[in-house]
C-alpha cells in the first residue's frame, strides 16, 4: 500500500508520527464510456471555455471568483491557510461509540507509526481499546479540512472521515407518514427482529452484484444469452401487516429449527 498522508497524531502533550492509508477499496467494475454507434471511447478534455483549446495538467490553477475575477491560489497558500492542521491530525476530545451516528461515517483510513512514534501508537491503541471510546480530530488533507473519528480495527488505529453537521441535510423536509401502529404490531416486529438478531460477522457479506454482472459481461462475450429472473417488489397492505409479520416469525422459526 502506498501512504497518501504523513503528518502527526496528537492528543495531549503526545505527538505520534503517522502515515495513512486509504482503509477501503472500489470493488465495481471498471466500465469504459462509449458512442454507441461505433464503440469509440468518449473522452474527457480540460477546455479553455474563450479559446476553446485544450488546457495541459500544469498549466491549471485553482482560483476563487470574486467579482468578475479570479484570486489565484498556489499550493502554498493551502498549506498557510492552517499549517498545523495540514500536518496534524489533532484529537481535541474523546466519546463514546455509541454516540456517533451512522449517517456521519464517508470514509476509513488505517494509521501505521512510523520511527520514533510506535509505543505512542500501541499506548493510544490500547487505550482506546479498553475504554471503547473514539478520538474526535480535526486535519487538513487536500485542501480540505476533515473531521474525523479515531478507533480501533483489528489492532491497528483506524481513523473515520466523519461529516460535519452542515453537510448533513434536514430529515424534516422528508414527507413522514402520521399513522399509528398499534402495540401489538410493535411487539410482534420487535420479536422478528429478536429471531432475526445474531453475531455480525464481517466476512459473511460479500459484493455479489459485481460478480454477476462479470457473469452476464462473459456470457455476452461467448454470445450466449443470460436467464434473467422477474422481480417485482409490492408494498405490504397495512391489513396484511399483522399476518405477513407472524408469517415470517413462523419462517424464521422453522429455519432455525432446520439448521
Amino acid at each position: 500500500m502506498r501512504s497518501i498522508w504523513n503528518g502527526t497524531i496528537s492528543f495531549g502533550l503526545v505527538s505520534i508520527p503517522i502515515k495513512m492509508y486509504s482503509g477501503s477499496e472500489e470493488r465495481k467494475l471498471d466500465l469504459d464510456m462509449l458512442d454507441k454507434n461505433d464503440h469509440a471511447r468518449i473522452r474527457y478534455k480540460r477546455v479553455n471555455e474563450v479559446t476553446g483549446e485544450e488546457v495541459e495538467w500544469k498549466d491549471i490553477v485553482k482560483g476563487y471568483r470574486q467579482d468578475d475575477s479570479y484570486i489565484i491560489l498556489e499550493k502554498e497558500d493551502f498549506d498557510k491557510a492552517n499549517m498545523k492542521k495540514s500536518k496534524t491530525v489533532d484529537i481535541e476530545a474523546f466519546i463514546e461509540e455509541s454516540e456517533v451516528s451512522d449517517v456521519l461515517f464517508k470514509k476509513p483510513y488505517f494509521l501505521e507509526p512510523q520511527k520514533d512514534g510506535e509505543k505512542s501508537y500501541n499506548l493510544l491503541r490500547d487505550a482506546l481499546k479498553d475504554t471503547g471510546k473514539l478520538g474526535v480530530a480535526t486535519f487538513v488533507m487536500r485542501a480540505k479540512e476533515n473531521l474525523s473519528l479515531i478507533g480501533v480495527y483489528k489492532d491497528a488505529l483506524v481513523l473515520h472521515v466523519i461529516r460535519f453537521a452542515d453537510e448533513i441535510r434536514d430529515p424534516s423536509e422528508l414527507k413522514l407518514p402520521d399513522i399509528k401502529v398499534s402495540k401489538k404490531e410493535v411487539d410482534m416486529a420487535k420479536s422478528l427482529i429478536e429471531q432475526y438478531t445474531e453475531e455480525f460477522k464481517f466476512e459473511d457479506f460479500k459484493d455479489v452484484y459485481n460478480d454477476q454482472l462479470l457473469k452476464i459481461i462473459k456470457a455476452k462475450s461467448s454470445g450466449k444469452k443470460t436467464k434473467v429472473e422477474k422481480f417485482e417488489s409490492k408494498p405490504t397492505p397495512a391489513t396484511d401487516l399483522m399476518a405477513q409479520l407472524k408469517a415470517s416469525l413462523d419462517k424464521k422459526k422453522k429455519k432455525k429449527k432446520a439448521s
